[in-house]
């Protein structure tokens, strides 16, 4: 009697969880472009969603049987080195956010302290904000360039295998490219022109236009820009300067638990990996 068996080499249904992560991923990537604190904070619940999810996809037998297979020692590395990228990042993200902190909460002490003084009496503090701000910015934009990955080697192996080391990258990807948003978002937009040029190119470039819009958003950029203004104008009355360090505050709070929780997950999924990988 002939027995018929199904053949391991054709494609099965994806599982559940790949599925998942791949609603994760296309999620993440139709966020919206311009970047606000809610904005932000929706992706960064997200990025954790999807790494709870690809860790998840990492206990599975099938996935650890396909990475396991993975001949091309370039190919791993490069996995590894993402997941190392990542962590940078968030760890860079995180030191933004705290260094940007520790400035707004020693500015506030000395505003309460000096409430009612003559506003030059601050100017000399205020200053030292600013100035402390472009030494973040500048520690952020090298974090961004550092973010940028090498391209990818090609993958030769079977299906099964390419399909999730393909899927791992695609989560590094996106994974990075919120990290940039939300880095650009602490450092804040370019300034924009001034004068009629400003008015012009709205018409020439659309795109500045949300530009702006972002700027007008950014409790960051909002920050510094009533800082110089109090700088520039001398007005005793420091009160708008106060509710936008609150916000600031409130909104860097919301962010840092966030990326905490972000940060040990991605631990969890790093780990998780080295022991598939290095087995």
């Amino acid at each position: 009697m002939a027995f018929h068996t199904r053949s391991n080499s054709f494609p099965s249904r994806p599982h559940p969880i790949v599925q998942e992560v791949d609603e994760h991923l296309c999620r993440l990537r139709s966020s919206e472009v311009t970047s606000t604190s809610s904005s932000i904070s929706h992706k960064l619940t997200g990025l954790q969603e999807l790494h709870s999810c690809v860790d998840r996809l990492l206990q599975l037998p099938l996935a650890q049987q396909a990475l396991a297979q993975e001949q091309n020692e370039k190919s791993t590395n490069e996995l590894l080195d993402g997941s190392l990228r990542i962590l940078d990042g968030c760890s860079s993200a995180k030191d933004a956010l705290l260094q940007t902190k520790e400035c707004v909460q020693d500015l506030q002490s000395i505003m309460r302290r000096r409430r009612g003084s003559e506003s030059g009496a601050l100017t000399t503090e205020v200053r030292k904000y600013l100035t402390s701000r472009k030494m973040v910015k500048k520690a952020i934009h090298k974090a961004m360039r550092n973010l940028k990955g090498s391209s990818f080697s090609s993958l030769n192996n079977d299906n099964e295998t390419i399909a999730f080391v393909s899927t791992l990258r695609d989560v590094e990807a996106v994974t990075l490219s919120v990290f940039e948003s939300l880095l650009s978002f602490i450092s804040g937009p370019k300034s924009k022109p001034s004068g009629s040029w400003s008015l012009v190119s709205k018409f020439i470039h659309p795109k500045r236009v949300a530009c702006e819009e972002e700027t007008e958003a950014n409790v960051f950029a909002q920050v510094d820009a009533a800082l110089q203004s109090f700088i520039k104008t001398s007005k005793s009355d420091h009160k708008n300067a106060d509710n936008q360090l609150d916000n600031l505050e409130s909104c860097i709070q919301d962010q840092e638990e966030q990326l905490e929780c972000l940060f040990r997950q991605l631990i969890k999924t790093r780990v998780s990996l080295l022991n598939i990988l290095n087995h």
